[in-house]
């Protein structure tokens, strides 16, 4: 695609939004950037992008700003039913996301990794499994890197290993991965997507330009993805924690087996260093990514065994006063809080709450009552968490520090005090790793001056 003279609008001002515009911009596009967010609130961004000559406009969009277009890249926070990126899009006018920009750009063999929940871990551990096969591996896309920036890097015999949500499948046109993984569907977006069929038709979009010479690995534990693969063109590897499957990665007892034709033993569970069974989970799917790539079993089982958990995802953070302090600020749905909490048998300090993103809290009652001591609410969705909770001791903290504070309080030696919020993490913090930073150091601060 030549982008040269073309006039180009970003809009979002997000990591994937100041990469696309600075690519293009690069290419000789004529780039404008709109976010509705205040100057102040962009002051690291903007004098980077005006440097460049980029046009910036902030705490709007335009209406002119989106008509006066050849192209619209939108950022993957930005909703793709805003009105005034359907008014383009009826004005004939291409709107895609950076991840279909990164399709049009980026060489080289294409490794898409997307699913409700463990998309970071099992993205981290198929980049190690082929870098271990001997390959030149780039590791990104919403795991923080934005897969355009590896326009300048990937050449024909790069793999490009990329974490997809569901908000960058829904601007894709092109883009074609060779192996794409679903690891799960379960509610999540309910906010952006409004039901959960329009959430999985978009987590399936990831399968949509793949053809019979390309690999789906898919959960055959999983209902909605179980129903996907009964639609698909391509090769369909199944990954199971609960039985065997016919092509794929199964559990044999405590060893990992995979079979296409005839079985082949991976690694023993008791080899993994990531904890909880949600791993497994991951690593069964990892597996078949790794397999589906050519890597050898051998270099597999070593990636795999050497692997620890990715910072964010149930990460042990410290022991204080004989009390373990677990951070998991990336259970950013109830999904993954019920993974977090099946990882603990009992004696559970669980801090809740955030940005509610319109799933129902009563599933995670019935793991309240059997491993929750206390529950600790914060953020903007602690009295609807409060009302649907029940069965434990719940305790309204309002701010993380507060929570943090009063579980060290109540918790005795032996218990756990776990961050897995199950919402999102924007009502008071800028991310979900500043929400885990944040926590890690309440905790290491309280281990300082248990220490002194």
């Amino acid at each position: 695609m030549d982008v040269r003279g073309k006039r180009v609008l970003v809009v979002g001002l997000g990591k994937s939004g100041v990469a696309s515009a600075t690519f293009l911009q690069a290419r000789g596009a004529k780039v404008t950037v709109s976010d509705s967010k205040s100057e102040a609130q962009l002051r690291q961004e903007i004098p980077l992008l005006l440097d460049k000559g980029i046009t910036v406009e902030t705490g709007h969009h335009g209406e002119r700003t989106f008509r006066d277009q050849d192209m619209i890249v939108v950022s993957p926070g930005v909703p793709f039913d805003q009105p005034q990126i359907e008014q383009a899009r009826k004005q004939g006018i291409r709107v895609i996301g950076e991840i279909e920009l990164a399709a049009l750009f980026v060489a080289g063999h294409v490794i898409a990794i997307t699913g409700s929940n463990g998309k970071t871990t099992t993205t981290s551990l198929c980049g190690d499994i082929i870098k271990a096969g001997g390959e030149r591996t780039l590791v990104g896309g919403n795991i923080g890197t934005p897969a355009i920036s590896f326009a300048e890097q990937a050449d024909a015999d790069t793999w490009s290993v990329l974490e997809i949500s569901s908000f960058q499948l829904e601007t894709i046109e092109s883009f074609r991965p060779e192996i794409a993984a679903i690891l799960n569907i379960t509610p999540d977006h309910l906010d952006r997507h409004h039901t959960f069929a329009n959430y999985a038709s978009a987590k399936e979009r990831v399968f949509e330009n793949q053809s019979a010479s390309d690999y789906a690995v898919l959960n055959a534990d999983n209902e909605p993805c179980v129903e996907i693969g009964k639609r698909l063109k391509s090769q369909v590897l199944w990954f199971s924690r609960l039985h065997d499957v016919r092509r794929g990665a199964f559990l044999r007892g405590e060893t990992i087996v995979y079979r296409d034709g005839k079985d082949q033993e991976i690694l023993s569970v008791n080899d993994m260093l990531l904890k909880g069974a949600h791993n497994v989970e991951n690593v069964l799917a990892a597996v078949c990514v790794g397999m589906a790539a050519g890597v050898a079993p051998e270099q597999i089982r070593k990636a795999v065994s050497q692997f620890k958990a990715v910072e964010h995802r149930l990460e042990y953070t410290a022991t204080v006063k004989g009390v373990e302090y677990y951070n998991d600020s990336k259970a950013t749905n109830v999904d993954a809080t019920i993974k977090a909490l099946e990882s603990f048998a009992k004696g559970v300090h669980l801090i809740l709450g955030g940005k509610d993103k319109g799933s129902p809290y009563t599933v995670l009652n019935d793991l309240l009552h059997e491993r929750v001591k206390t529950v600790y609410t914060i953020g903007a969705a602690a009295s609807k968490i409060e009302a649907e909770v029940s069965g434990v001791e719940v305790v309204h903290a309002e701010t993380l520090e507060n929570a943090v504070k009063l579980a060290s309080q109540k918790a005795v030696k032996g218990d756990v005090v776990l961050l897995a919020p199950a919402c999102a993490s924007f009502d008071q913090f800028q991310s979900y790793e500043h929400r885990g930073r944040v926590f890690k150091e309440l905790v290491r601060s309280m281990q300082a001056r248990e220490q002194k």
